[in-house]
């Protein structure tokens, strides 16, 4: 009894902090999403579930839900692959030269801020021969490319921004779950004459698949954020013409540009849900066996 006292003590504060600045947070953005609350007073007209309405009936909110879930395949789907295939080239078993400085190298990206990363990339993508990318196609006699104004490309540009910055965390992750696995399994594979291929697929992948699983639901999140690099990088946040816009740009935009606090909330209350079901569906339909070794 005295033992659950002395642990209950210790919990009590984290719990209260929690409660107040996460729990609270989210209980007042579900009660401001029922009123049309502007901002600037202290009465809240109850409107129901207008905001919803409003919102469900908005071009822009869907086009900012089409560009999530373009997000949604493309962020894990080609940063998970892209860390896989670096932490098992840096790992002990494939005895890459300078495996640890490479390690290095790539989790630089995270040590930065990503505002600081959105104006690195903004001069990588400046539409004119001035901006590195457009300055290399230039020498060689192709026309700048509007990396950040065409339509086309606007979202797969910050997208390459997005997995440029998260795949060096991951391949330190992987590179560690991939060091936990024992190398008689290894050794045991290469006996039986398994190339490096099929030890990955059959052996490597399956042995880590617990922090695959963990990753794909972390990036999945960030693919549900992106507030900061489209603030940044997009023409007008989240332009041209919305094609790079995401709810939590439209969720700024509308509570701090327009007073619209009310709309806004309800559109937090959006993300929410689909922040929630995303995860839930994933660690739900990539649940398998546990692998024992």
């Amino acid at each position: 009894m005295r033992r659950h006292g002395f642990v209950a003590g210790f919990l009590a504060l984290p719990v209260v902090l929690y409660a107040v600045f996460v729990i609270s947070p989210y209980v007042q953005a579900f009660q401001i999403a029922l009123t049309d609350w502007r901002g600037v007073s202290a009465n809240l007209n109850f409107v129901g579930l207008d905001n919803f309405r409003r919102m469900l009936g908005n071009d822009t909110f869907w086009q900012a839900v089409r560009n999530h879930a373009v997000l949604l395949v493309t962020l894990p789907l080609v940063t998970i692959a892209l860390a896989l295939v670096f932490a098992y080239l840096l790992g002990d078993s494939a005895g890459t030269p300078g495996a640890r400085l490479y390690r290095v190298i790539f989790f630089l990206p995270q040590v930065l801020a990503v505002a600081v990363v959105g104006v690195l990339f903004k001069a990588v993508y400046r539409p004119d021969a001035s901006g590195v990318l457009n300055g290399a196609l230039a020498k060689l006699g192709v026309e700048p490319v509007g990396w950040l104004t065409d339509q086309n490309l606007a979202l797969w540009s910050i997208i390459a921004v997005m997995v440029w910055q998260a795949v060096g965390f991951y391949v330190v992750l992987f590179s560690a779950g991939m060091a936990a696995i024992p190398k008689d399994v290894f050794e045991a594979a290469a006996l039986d004459g398994a190339g490096r291929l099929r030890t990955f697929f059959s052996i490597t992948l399956p042995l880590v698949w617990d922090t695959v699983q963990v990753a794909w639901v972390y990036l999945g999140i960030a693919a549900f954020d992106g507030f900061a690099l489209v603030n940044v990088l997009s023409v007008e946040q989240g332009g041209p013409d919305g094609a790079t816009t995401v709810l939590a740009t439209e969720i700024y935009k509308n509570a701090f540009s327009y007073s619209r606090f009310g709309y806004a909330s309800a559109m937090g209350v959006a993300l929410f849900f689909l922040t929630l079901t995303f995860a839930a569906l994933t660690l739900r339909v990539t649940r398998r066996q546990k692998v024992v070794y």
